[in-house]
């Protein structure tokens, strides 16, 4: 079998591993007070310009929206995400199990309009009766989205407007950040989204840790003892230093970009090859998710020699499937993909 369904199929980049194992019968203190993770963040700080930033280590992504949603709203309060948000969508409804409703608008390929969050806020307060609703209380997107698409500048900057205008915290999903950032056309820096978010993570369990994502808050102390509600959720590892560890590996000499690259150049192969071959995509590729159109027979045939994941159907006799690549996609393996496709 291939395996091509998620872009976290693999262990952990050998760097990574071998940080490890060096340091592996050393004895540091916990809960992420150690020379590791202090490490960690001030690479972190650096690489996003901002030297005062906040940033705490959690393992899963799951577990840091949920932490973090919760933290930063009020009881009366719902998080704006689109229909297709991570939050809404694939989480079991861990953000409204914390007592917090998702606030879902419509989406363009994954992706929120600042004219539509500024609509609904607007709206929203328009309403005689909104002291008795769930009251917008932060923005919540992810880069890339979960079609694989991506936020331009332009986007990013007029979203953020909005929710200063409407005092609303801009909180992004970094959970597949380094592809983001490696992509073709991509203009959106992490220096620019620590200007232009009020939180974010960087996600590490899909390029390249074990687990783990570096929550990031550029601006200290929006949240009230943060630390004590990650603690409290039980999200805080007391190995925290092996979250450490691994963001100091990536964040050295360029290593989280460098390796995210290798899954947009096997996207971009596979994609060619599937154009040349006639195959349709359900949305236009741009990161290393893509959304290849099949006919039911043919998934069918494929499903039983590559591992891929059924996104949605098309039509009565078409399904749209994901197909992921990651940092360690090996190309032999592609070529094995298109032989089959």
């Amino acid at each position: 079998m291939l395996h091509f369904e998620s872009d976290y199929l693999e262990g952990a980049h050998p760097l990574v591993l071998e940080r490890l194992m060096q340091t592996n019968m050393e004895q540091t203190p916990g809960y992420g007070t150690d020379v590791y993770c202090e490490a960690a963040r001030e690479k972190i700080r650096l690489a996003c310009a901002a030297p005062e930033a906040e940033v705490h280590f959690m393992v899963g992504g799951t577990q840091t929206n949920a932490t973090l949603i919760t933290a930063m709203l009020r009881p009366y309060e719902g998080v704006i995400a689109a229909e297709s948000g991570h939050i809404n969508q694939h989480e079991a409804g861990a953000v409204e199990a914390g007592g917090h409703k998702v606030l879902a608008l419509p989406h363009a390929e994954g992706k929120l309009s600042a004219t539509d969050v500024n609509r609904y806020v607007t709206d929203f307060y328009a309403n005689p009766s909104w002291t008795a609703m769930v009251a917008p209380g932060m923005v919540y997107i992810s880069q890339p989205t979960e079609y694989g698409t991506l936020y331009t500048l332009a986007e990013l900057r007029a979203l953020s407007a909005v929710c200063r205008k409407h005092h609303l915290p801009l909180y992004m999903d970094g959970a597949r950040l380094g592809y983001a950032l490696a992509a073709h056309g991509n203009d959106v820096t992490l220096e620019a989204i620590a200007s232009l978010c009020d939180v974010f993570y960087i996600g590490g369990t899909k390029v390249g840790a074990l687990f783990g994502e570096a929550l990031v808050m550029p601006r200290p102390g929006a949240i009230r003892q943060l630390s004590s509600i990650i603690k409290q959720r039980g999200v805080l590892l007391a190995k925290g230093r092996l979250l450490g560890l691994q963001f100091d590996t990536l964040f050295t000499d360029g290593l989280y970009e460098r390796i995210a690259r290798n899954a947009i150049v096997m996207a971009d192969k596979i994609v060619s090859a599937l154009k040349e071959r006639g195959y349709r995509f359900l949305i236009t590729p741009q990161t290393n998710q893509l959304f290849v159109v099949l006919e039911n027979e043919q998934l069918a045939r494929l499903s039983a020699q590559v591992g891929i994941e059924v996104w949605e159907k098309v039509d009565d006799t078409h399904t749209a499937v994901r197909i992921a690549t990651s940092w360690a996609t090996r190309e032999e393996n592609v070529d094995a993909l298109i032989g089959k496709l």
